[in-house]
C-alpha cells in the first residue's frame, strides 16, 4: 500500500529577506504539521540572475530564473509565492492565477484600491486559492486573545488602541528607496496594514475612520547623492469606529527611534483588559476585575502547548516561537485551505479590505473628515 502524499510544487518570486522567510516557512511547515501535501521547492526567480542562482543553491531549489513570467508558466509548479516589490504584486498575481496556480502574496496586496480590486476579480475567475501574508495573525497568542474576547471575559468591549512602530526610517541620512515611492504606499500601507488587520481580526470590521497622515522627513538623498522629495507618509494616526460600536485609535510610524517591532495592542472592556507587544510575542497580559482588589493587576499568560499550535513546536512554555514559526503556521493553514479542509485564512478579498481601510484613512487625512469604509 502506498502512503505517500501528493506533492505541491512551489515557485518563489523574490530572493530577498521575505523570499527567504517564505522558504523557511515552507520547510518548517512541511516538517512540523500534518499537511495534506508534500511541499517541494522547485524554482526561484529574481531580476538579478546571480542572486536567483545563488538563492537556488543555498535554499534548495532545483532551478532559478531572472524572468518571473517564465516561472509563472512553468507547468511543473502548483503554487507561487510572491515576495517582489509592491508595484509588481498585481501583475505577477494575476498572471499566476491565469496560469492556474495558487497564489501566496506578501502584503500589502497592491499599492492602490483599483489594483487590489483587479486582483480580487482575477481570483474569483480562477478556481485557485489565494493568501495574503499577514503572519502576525498566526500567533497562538492572537488566537488566545480572540478566545478571551469571544468568551466574554472582558465584558462589553469599550475601546481598542493599536500601534505598529519601527525605526528603520528614523535617520534622515538613510537613503531614498523604493519604499519612498508612492507605489510603496507609505508607512500606513507598509506598517499600518498590519495593525489594521490585527484590529479587525480581534474585533471585527471597522466601519468609519478619521485619519491624519504626516510627512516629517521631506527630502532624502539617493545612493548616487541626488536629492528626492518625499511624497508619502512617515506617520499615520487614526481614530476608528468598529461596526460593533467599539471605538479605537491606530498609529503607524517608521520614525519611532528605538522601536524595533512595536506591533502592540490594548483592548479594554467592562470586566477586564488585555494587552500585547510583538517584541514579546509569546506573552499576553490579562487584567480581570473579578480578581480580589489586593491582587488585581495585569498577569502574564505565557505561550505553551495549550495555546495551539504552539504544541507543534515545543513541549513546554518558555521555549518561545519566533517570526519564522508564525510564517510556518500561516503557510500550514493556507495549504490546508488548498485541500479544502478550512476556508482561506486571509485571501485576496481580505487583502482588498485592508487596502480599503488604508485608502479611507488617506482620504480622511486629505479631506479632514470621517470616512465610511
Amino acid at each position: 500500500m502506498n502512503f505517500s502524499k501528493p506533492t505541491l510544487n512551489i515557485g518563489v518570486v523574490g530572493s530577498g529577506f521575505m523570499g527567504k522567510t517564505h522558504v523557511y516557512g515552507y520547510a518548517i511547515a512541511d516538517r512540523v504539521f500534518d499537511l495534506p501535501y508534500k511541499l517541494n521547492l522547485i524554482s526561484i526567480a529574481d531580476i538579478n540572475s546571480k542572486a536567483a542562482n545563488s538563492a537556488a543553491k543555498k535554499l534548495g531549489f532545483q532551478k532559478s530564473t531572472a524572468d518571473w513570467m517564465s516561472l509563472i508558466h512553468d507547468p511543473e509548479l502548483d503554487l507561487i509565492s510572491i515576495t517582489a516589490p509592491n508595484s509588481l504584486h498585481k501583475d505577477i498575481s494575476i498572471a499566476a492565477l491565469e496560469a492556474n496556480k495558487h497564489v501566496y502574496c506578501e502584503k500589502p496586496l497592491a499599492p492602490t484600491l483599483e489594483e487590489t480590486q483587479e486582483m480580487v476579480k482575477a481570483s474569483r475567475r480562477s478556481n485557485k486559492k489565494t493568501q495574503v501574508g499577514f503572519n502576525y495573525l498566526s500567533n497562538p497568542m492572537f488566537y488566545t486573545a480572540k478566545e478571551i474576547i469571544a468568551n466574554g471575559d472582558l465584558g462589553e468591549i469599550i475601546s481598542f488602541r493599536g500601534i505598529h512602530a519601527e525605526d528603520y526610517m528614523s535617520d534622515p541620512r538613510s537613503p531614498y528607496t523604493w519604499r519612498h515611492e508612492p507605489v510603496g504606499g507609505g508607512v500606513l500601507a507598509d506598517l499600518g496594514s498590519h495593525i489594521l488587520a490585527t484590529a479587525e481580526f480581534l474585533l471585527g470590521p471597522i466601519k468609519e475612520v478619521m485619519g491624519e497622515s504626516i510627512t516629517v522627513i521631506k527630502k532624502r538623498k539617493t545612493t548616487n547623492n541626488k536629492t528626492k522629495n518625499i511624497k508619502i507618509d512617515d506617520i499615520s494616526r487614526s481614530f476608528v469606529r468598529f461596526k460593533s460600536g467599539v471605538s479605537g485609535s491606530i498609529e503607524a510610524n517608521w520614525l519611532a527611534t528605538g522601536c524595533k517591532m512595536k506591533h502592540d495592542f490594548e483592548i479594554y472592556g467592562t470586566k477586564g483588559a488585555i494587552r500585547f507587544s510583538q517584541e514579546r510575542l509569546n506573552e499576553l497580559y490579562l487584567f480581570s476585575l473579578s480578581d480580589k482588589k489586593n491582587i488585581q493587576g495585569f498577569r502574564k499568560i505565557e505561550a505553551g502547548p495549550a495555546n495551539k499550535p504552539y504544541d507543534r513546536f515545543c513541549v513546554a512554555p518558555g521555549h518561545q516561537l519566533g517570526f519564522n514559526e508564525l510564517k510556518a503556521i500561516e503557510i500550514s493553514n493556507f495549504i490546508k485551505s488548498i485541500n479544502n479542509e478550512i476556508p482561506e485564512p486571509f485571501n485576496f478579498a481580505s487583502g482588498h479590505r485592508i487596502q480599503k481601510l488604508v485608502d479611507g484613512i488617506h482620504r480622511s487625512s486629505k479631506e479632514k473628515r470621517w470616512v465610511m469604509i
